[in-house]
């Protein structure tokens, strides 16, 4: 049982790592462009999904009929979490350490539940906890710059792939009329930038503190 909970946990943290990353690559050569004559997720999110939302005031919802846009059809969670899980059931199956194979299947599900939630609450905010919390309002305006850049900010849930492949924009670069709201960051250029260490304190103190309520 101990041996179970030990693979349990590192396929665990290792598929999260790799969902970061799988996401990024997906994002971007699937869903930006099409794929080897494959086009549907480039239709639904790219030519769909950015020309309704911007990065405007109509990055939040404002027609309810547009509504089933945000979220991904259905039966792209399983395919995805299934294609994520693929390789860690090939090493279990060799290795016989199941808990390999428990252990990411809970993150991949985990992650795209957590994916598909933050971005139903990014497009359409309602106060709720989450979004009073420092880690949403950064990666809002993290995700408000994608819309801004598309070729910037693919990750959603975790930017660690866009930090490591250098795709990561914490500012937009010139000023540009980003949409407002209590969950939603300054994102226009500053011309003196603040240090790394006082970005870091900023963002630990709003994971501490949460979002007030304007």
């Amino acid at each position: 049982m101990r041996d179970f909970m030990f693979w349990s946990a590192l396929g665990f943290v290792g598929a999260v790592i790799l969902a970061s990353f799988f996401e990024w690559v997906l994002h971007r050569y699937v869903m930006h462009r099409p794929f080897l004559g494959f086009r549907y997720p480039f239709q639904a999110h790219a030519l769909v999904h950015h020309r309704i939302f911007r990065a405007d005031e109509t990055y939040h919802l404002l027609r309810e009929e547009d509504k089933h846009t945000i979220p991904m059809a259905w039966w792209n969670g399983p395919v995805l979490v299934l294609l994520c899980e693929l390789p860690f059931l090939v090493v279990a199956w060799a290795t016989h350490c199941w808990g390999l194979a428990a252990g990411s299947l809970l993150a991949f599900a985990s992650y795209f539940a957590t994916y598909e939630y933050l971005h139903w609450c990014m497009h359409l905010p309602r106060r709720r906890a989450v979004e009073r919390s420092g880690v949403f309002f950064r990666l809002n305006g993290h995700h408000i710059l994608h819309h801004r850049y598309m070729h910037k900010n693919f990750n959603v849930v975790l930017p660690l792939a866009d930090w490591c492949l250098g795709t990561l924009l914490v500012r937009s670069r010139i000023a540009f009329p980003q949409p407002h709201g209590p969950a939603v960051p300054d994102l226009q250029p500053r011309l003196e930038p603040a240090s790394r260490l006082r970005r870091l304190g900023r963002f630990l103190a709003l994971c501490l503190t949460g979002v007030k309520s304007r």
